[in-house]
Formats: C-alpha cells, sequence, structure tokens
C-alpha cells in the first residue's frame, strides 16, 4: 500500500481544480439529451476537456429536465454518461467560490450554486417508480458526480472508475448527500473515506456499495445500447446479465487492497470512534502498521477543523432521514463560506500553488466542540 500515497495525493490535487461553483462562458451543448423513440433518456454531462465537471450552467439544465419528466407519469430509464473515458463527473471548479469571495459576494450568495446543485441531488435521491436512472461511472467521479449518481437506483462501476470524496483536504465537508450515503456504508467505511479522502478504484466501488453494479468498460457500448431500447422493468435482469458479481470481485482481492477483510478490520476497529482524538490514538496503535502509517499522512494533511466537522457529520448522518441530511448540509456549506479553512485550502492548492495551507485552527487538539457545533 505505500505507493497509496503518491498516488492519494495526486488524486487530492485533480481534486482541487475540479469542484464547480460557475462557469464563466456557459456553454449550450455541456449537457446533451438524447430521447429515445420509447422515452428513455440518455443524459451525456459534455465538458470532457474539464473531465465534465458540474457547473451552475449544467444545473440549470438538468434541474428542469428533471422536473418535465417528474410532471409526467411516463416510464422512463434514464441513463447518465460522462462525454469521453477519462470521467463521469469529476465535481467542479472551487476557485471560483474563492475569486467570488474575495470580489466581496457575501456568504449566503456563495451557496447559491450549493443550494441549487443539493436540490436537483434531492430529485434524483427521490424519483417515483416510474422513473429509474442509471448512471455509468466509467472514469472520475467525485465530488457533483457523486452526488448525481450516488442517489440514483443504479450506479454502474468499471475499470477505469475512480470514485474519492476528498474534501477535508480543502477545509470543505462532504456534501451533495454524503451525509446520508457515507455512514450507511459498512464497517465504517464511509467515515473512513471522508476523513482520510482515500480513493476506491473500479471493483472497490462497487464491493464497497457505493456502486451497485461493476460492468468491464468494453462492455459498455452494448449495455447502453439494450438499456435504451429495453423497458425499465429489464433492467435489473440487462443489469445481471453484463455484471461481475460481488461476491466473486471480493474472492479475487489482493491480500493488501484497501478492502481486503485486513484492511477492513482495521478501519472497522479505527473509525468507529466518536471523537478525532480517539480515532487517532486507535490508528497510532494499530497493528496493521502499513495501512497506519497511510492513514496518518493523510490525515496530517487535512484540515483539523474540516475532520472534526465531518466526523460529526457522519455521526449525525446516520440518524437522519435522505432531506434531513441535506437541510444540515445547507447550513454547514453556510457556514464554510464564513470560515477560513475552504478559502485557505482552495489558495494553497489553486491559487498560490504552495500546497502548504495554514490550517486556523492547526491542530486537531485546538478545535473544540463549541467551535464544530457552530456548522450544525
Amino acid at each position: 500500500m505505500a505507493g497509496r500515497v503518491a498516488r492519494i495525493a495526486a488524486q487530492l490535487r485533480t481534486f482541487g481544480g475540479s469542484r464547480t461553483f460557475c462557469s464563466m462562458a456557459a456553454a449550450t451543448d455541456d449537457v446533451l439529451f438524447d430521447e429515445k423513440a420509447n422515452g428513455n433518456m440518455l443524459i451525456t454531462l459534455n465538458r470532457p476537456k474539464a473531465l465534465n465537471a458540474l457547473d451552475a450552467s449544467m444545473v440549470a439544465k438538468l434541474t428542469p429536465k428533471y422536473k418535465s419528466w417528474l410532471a409526467d407519469s411516463a416510464k422512463r430509464t434514464l441513463v447518465m454518461v460522462g462525454a469521453g473515458s477519462k470521467a463521469f463527473c469529476a465535481g467542479g471548479d472551487i476557485k471560483a467560490i474563492y475569486d467570488a469571495k474575495k470580489k466581496g459576494l457575501s456568504a449566503k450568495k456563495c451557496c447559491t450554486f450549493f443550494e441549487n446543485e443539493y436540490e436537483l441531488n434531492q430529485i434524483i435521491g427521490t424519483l417515483p417508480p416510474n422513473l429509474t436512472q442509471v448512471s455509468i461511472l466509467n472514469g472520475i467521479t467525485m465530488g457533483g458526480g457523486v452526488g448525481l449518481s450516488v442517489h440514483g437506483q443504479y450506479r454502474i462501476a468499471t475499470n477505469k472508475t475512480m470514485f474519492a470524496m476528498p474534501e477535508t483536504a480543502i477545509g470543505f465537508f462532504c456534501d451533495v448527500g454524503g451525509s446520508y450515503f457515507l455512514p450507511r456504508l459498512q464497517r465504517n467505511l464511509g467515515t473512513y473515506l471522508a476523513l482520510t479522502g482515500a480513493r476506491l478504484i473500479g471493483p472497490q466501488v462497487a464491493i464497497a456499495g457505493v456502486a451497485t453494479h461493476y460492468v468491464p468498460e468494453e462492455k459498455l457500448n452494448s449495455l447502453l445500447e439494450e438499456l435504451l431500447s429495453s423497458s425499465p422493468e429489464e433492467i435489473e435482469k440487462i443489469l445481471g446479465s453484463f455484471s461481475v458479481p460481488i461476491q466473486s470481485l471480493t474472492s479475487n482481492l489482493d491480500p493488501k487492497d484497501t478492502l481486503s477483510e485486513t484492511n477492513l478490520k482495521a478501519i472497522e476497529r479505527c473509525f468507529g470512534e466518536p471523537t478525532m482524538e480517539r480515532i487517532m490514538a486507535k490508528i497510532e496503535a494499530e497493528e496493521e502498521k502499513e495501512f497506519a502509517k497511510i492513514c496518518l499522512k493523510l490525515l496530517s494533511k487535512m484540515s483539523p477543523t474540516s475532520l472534526k466537522v465531518v466526523l460529526q457529520q457522519m455521526i449525525r448522518g446516520k440518524d437522519l432521514d435522505f432531506k434531513q441530511c441535506f437541510d444540515m448540509e445547507h447550513k454547514m456549506a453556510l457556514r464554510f463560506m464564513k470560515e477560513n479553512d475552504f478559502f485557505e485550502g482552495v489558495r494553497a492548492l489553486l491559487v498560490d500553488k504552495d500546497k502548504s495551507p495554514k490550517w486556523n485552527p492547526a491542530n486537531i487538539s485546538e478545535v473544540d466542540e463549541k467551535q464544530v457545533l457552530r456548522y450544525f
């Protein structure tokens, strides 16, 4: 697992340029809608040069479309894909929020994109029975891309899928419904992913439960053809015929894999504690030394405030319903826009690019409970 440190660091740098607030020039073809004769819809996120990053223009196109489908009772399969082969949707441009705040935009105005994004996420997560969404996560899937897909009924991972929620590295939190789906992953895995920003690759995404199915990339064209030409009632059977059984994926895991039984036991032991101090102590005492070393190195780079806030988010989220999670996240986003660490994280990663954020407070021990509770 030693090589994962460098890979995760590279992933965090990628994330830094990939979380969207707004688009400088809204393209008319940044989302494509291709309706088939049977009413099924192919939705293509069409910004391949930007790794299909979700921006305000795209949200403004997607939300009315979903509302129009809600308004009729026709049965449809909605298949969402990313253009190109590198990404489903890598998130967005967080620098735009930084620039807007520096120009004097209020915290509430900075949250406008989040409000609109969260509305779309909730629509996707509460689609009626006549609308079935299938998302093909072929490539990078982070931030806004997670929000567009993870709440839908079916999520298809491929050998090229890379999933991550690395927001603590930029002084933010796991939004787009992270409060809901992450605490519901097995064996404290969601808390581990939320705090460390660790990524899942290919089959791991399905094994973890983020994806519902795993289909090798070379089968995608045939899968798409069948999904779009068939009735929604046939989706389960179609996916079953194309996908590799989860049990088969699990049995083929390398013993050093992040999701191996050995490492899942370590995650379960370390990431079920109620405070960051106790989590850190558990990791330091962990018998799986290589795993512990990687975790400690990752956590040492993260915003101490974000770590404590995100842990509390995970604890609260597991007892909240879907809507309550988004209500909580809206309040959290507004508070983050009022505080220092998000803007300092963006500065260090994207503006000055010194990769040395000056978190305030600088240490976990300096972040008290009163500070954390302001986010909730």
